[in-house]
């Protein structure tokens, strides 16, 4: 069971890396929290990433990914949420010069799980990941290798456990430049317009979207 060569996880492996460094609303989102709100508030926005995303490695594991892949309403009905969401963040982060992007009024831990909940609902709103899972993924299963749904699973939690190790790295890299931005609200108010405009962006491009 999961015996595969060396070229199998070769190609995989070089396929994830380049997947989860492609820019997008996750990373986006992602890197927004850590300049934001620092390393911890990163993290925690990352980890909500992670579980949307598996949400979806669940559905292609079990088949219901095919749902969204077929059925029109059903995707389109997720894209219009998606899209809808991301515009709303992205409203929300244009007018933080204002108000805070994240509202902390009720303290660290529930500031913390309304960044967890966002994160997650960024990655489970996207239709395009539950696309692309269902696409992707059946590329590596092999006859006689295991079950689909256990091969499907392995190589889905195999892709964020790639983004577990490259995610860090640009969290940490973000939060060196904070650092040496030394919190200038000018700088500030630069990231959080130039995160509602590409938040915004994205939505569009979502909403406009075709299978």
């Amino acid at each position: 069971m999961f015996d595969y060569t060396w070229a199998h996880w070769a190609t995989f492996f070089s396929a994830a890396v380049l997947l989860n460094i492609a820019p997008g609303p996750d990373l986006a989102f992602i890197l927004g929290q850590t300049l934001k709100h620092g390393r911890k508030s990163g993290f925690v926005a990352m980890f909500g990433i992670w579980t949307g995303a598996f949400f979806h490695v669940l559905l292609a594991a079990i088949g219901l990914s095919v749902i969204l892949a077929t059925s029109a309403l059903a995707f389109n009905l997720v894209k219009w949420l998606g899209a809808a969401y991301l515009v709303w963040l992205g409203w929300q982060a244009l007018r933080a010069g204002a108000e805070k992007f994240v509202d902390e009024s009720g303290g660290q831990a529930r500031s913390h799980t309304s960044i967890f909940m966002q994160g997650m609902l960024v990655a489970a709103l996207n239709p395009k990941v539950a696309i692309f899972f269902l696409a992707f993924l059946p590329q590596f299963v092999e006859a006689g290798k295991g079950s689909v749904s256990a091969q499907l699973m392995l190589h889905g939690t195999l892709i964020i456990a790639v983004a577990a190790v490259i995610e860090p790295l640009f969290l940490l890299a973000s939060e060196q430049m904070l650092k040496r931005l030394d919190k200038n609200p000018r700088v500030s108010q630069w990231i959080d317009r130039s995160l509602g405009v590409f938040f915004i962006a994205i939505g569009i491009r979502l909403a406009l979207s075709e299978r």
